[in-house]
């Protein structure tokens, strides 16, 4: 198994290398480290590129199946979090800006224009 250097990937609970990435701030939901799976293959590093991982050793000997399973996908760090409909996942988490001065049960802007 390799070593894995532990790598800070994120900046500001971010992941500004991936354009469309949600921004994780404020949500309640921590970005997690990248790790190694049981393959030695590092997951969420962005690189995609373990010497281990059997994209880089493929033939027509190697089963796809064996790269399927949650050891696969990082739970911060997956290109799924970069569609729309999960980015709104993740943004519907973040309280709204006014959260001290707002009111759940008034509208305190009625009839105010």
């Amino acid at each position: 198994m390799p070593k894995h250097k532990k790598m800070n990937i994120s900046i500001n609970e971010t992941m500004p290398h991936q354009i469309n990435s949600p921004s994780w701030k404020d949500t309640g939901i921590k970005m997690k480290d990248p790790f190694v799976n049981e393959y030695g293959v590092v997951i969420g590093d962005s690189y995609y590129d373990s010497e281990e991982s059997p994209l880089n050793r493929w033939s027509d000997e190697v089963d796809p199946a064996i790269m399927s399973g949650d050891q696969w996908v990082h739970p911060t760090n997956d290109i799924g979090w970069n569609t729309a409909e999960n980015r709104e996942l993740i943004e519907s988490k973040k309280k709204p800006n006014g959260v001290p001065f707002t009111h759940p049960d008034k509208d305190v802007s009625y009839s105010s224009d």
